[in-house]
């Protein structure tokens, strides 16, 4: 069991004592810090949006009550997602939003994601600022004539995909005349809601669901890799569909199945959908550090130049700004479209890639093959109190020297040579040290990946 602050927001698994899981008490302290946050900077309403997660409803219940007792209006979609509530925010004239989901982890977490009034996942300041109220318990609620009002609105999904068909790039035309035939994944979760609804109104006839029914019941680990998405990728080469489509509780992320039943590649979501906004638009991309040199290829090829960010939404989004990037993302299936907003959104996503297919006039298969191979294996090293992160990621930078050394955010050795690279960074999210390692194959990956595992096993 566990509680992790952070200045992204609050995230726990349910039940246990107060300070070490996500408990009603510190629900309502980290929505008291928020909110109090929101009213410094002279914000008076707040939206919140939650996924199908069992708890849901119960952390839903106390952050609506605890903003109205500080004074504050509630705006409260419920059944949501992510991108939804972003788009909400600035639409609502809202100080702030607050997504209840605990994104790609197991069902028995969930968390506080914390919005700015544009919509836009806080900084790391404004962040630091909110962790520090929680800390002081510096809040002021407001005397009973002066509580604030809550309201439900629940058409936003519907209105987000209105917004989806309407821009310039999707083409529901071409995705009509195509006719493609689709099973979804939404994992038991609000994509359940909002997927289906979104390939309707984009002209997709055929439609097969699976794990669609928004329960919070996962059917499986609801993160979108390969291993996880067995039974979508067996039901679209079996019943011979043209693709398969997973997203994560909330939304954020799009993952793809080939007609021919293999993963599309979580990596490529972001490729593909860059390739069609460069052809449309030229400009430059950003993704993370941890995500494939296949984006970069691609824009450099399209005459735009790539830029690496640290992991982290905030942090791709503030370079993307920076470099006035056309498109970007993480390598995860987060596809950031700044003309729409500046967040990941899978329904754009999914509209942006049908668009592209339709008007490439090929199969899911051949599309990939398109485009650069390379192969990321990921791995982790679980921390205990007796690891020091730091000692052991400068004797990693030392024995690596002679490389090309990046320390934006952990370290990440790039073997230019050999077009291949490693990326060591202790997660945000769980207590690990996550370790990615790309090459021109999973054969290559899986053995470099290994080297630097043995080299860290040998410096503990």
């Amino acid at each position: 069991m566990a509680l992790i602050k952070s200045i992204s927001g609050i995230r726990g698994t349910i039940g246990g004592k107060p300070g070490e899981c996500l408990t009603p008490v510190d629900v309502v302290k980290f929505a008291s810090a928020f909110g109090t946050w929101v009213k410094l900077r002279g914000g008076k309403k707040i939206v919140i949006g939650r996924d199908a997660r069992i708890s849901g409803e119960m952390i839903s219940n106390l952050v609506n009550q605890t903003l109205i007792g500080l004074g504050l209006n509630v705006v409260d979609l419920g059944l949501s997602t992510t991108p939804t509530v972003e788009i909400a925010v600035p639409i609502e004239k809202a100080g702030g939003g607050i997504i209840l989901t605990a994104s790609h982890n197991p069902m028995q977490w969930n968390a506080l994601k914390l919005l700015n009034e544009k919509g836009e996942f806080i900084s790391a300041k404004d962040g630091a600022e909110v962790l520090t109220l929680a800390e002081k318990e510096n809040f002021d609620f407001a005397p009973v004539e002066k509580l604030g009002k809550y309201s439900q609105a629940d058409h936003y999904i519907k209105k987000h995909i209105d917004l989806i068909k309407k821009n310039r790039l999707v083409d529901v035309r071409a995705i009509q005349n195509s006719k493609f035939k689709i099973v979804i994944d939404a994992v038991n979760s609000t994509g359940g809601i909002a997927v289906p609804l979104l390939l309707k109104e984009l002209g997709v006839k055929t439609i097969k669901k699976l794990y669609c029914e928004p329960t919070g019941k996962f059917a499986h680990n609801p993160e979108p890799l390969p291993e996880n998405i067995k039974a979508i990728c067996k039901e679209v080469k079996k019943r011979k569909y043209d693709l398969g489509i997973i997203v994560d509780p909330d939304v954020d992320r799009l993952a793809l199945v080939q007609e021919d039943g293999k993963p599309f590649g979580e990596e490529y979501t972001l490729v593909a959908v860059a390739d069609y906004v460069l052809s449309r638009k030229k400009g430059n991309t950003v993704s993370n550090l941890s995500s494939t040199r296949a984006l970069r290829d691609v824009t450099e090829k399209q005459g735009g130049n790539y830029w690496a960010a640290a992991v982290g939404e905030v942090n791709v989004v503030t370079a993307m700004k920076e470099t006035k990037a056309v498109i970007g993302g993480e390598g995860n299936g987060g596809v950031i479209f700044p003309e729409f907003h500046y967040g990941r959104d899978a329904l754009m996503g999914i509209a942006l890639f049908l668009t592209h297919l339709a008007k490439k006039k090929m199969k899911i298969s051949e599309l990939r093959k398109t485009y650069p191979e390379y192969s990321i294996s990921k791995n982790k090293i679980e921390l205990t109190p007796a690891i020091n992160v730091d000692e052991v990621l400068e004797k990693i930078k030392s024995r690596y020297a002679h490389e090309k050394i990046n320390q934006t955010d952990g370290v990440k050795i790039d073997f230019e040579k050999e077009k291949e690279w490693i990326h060591l960074r202790k997660s945000n999210t769980e207590p690990i040290i996550r370790i990615y390692a790309e090459s021109q194959n999973e054969k290559k990956a899986n053995a470099l990946a290994q080297r630097i595992i043995e080299d860290i096993q040998s410096i503990l």
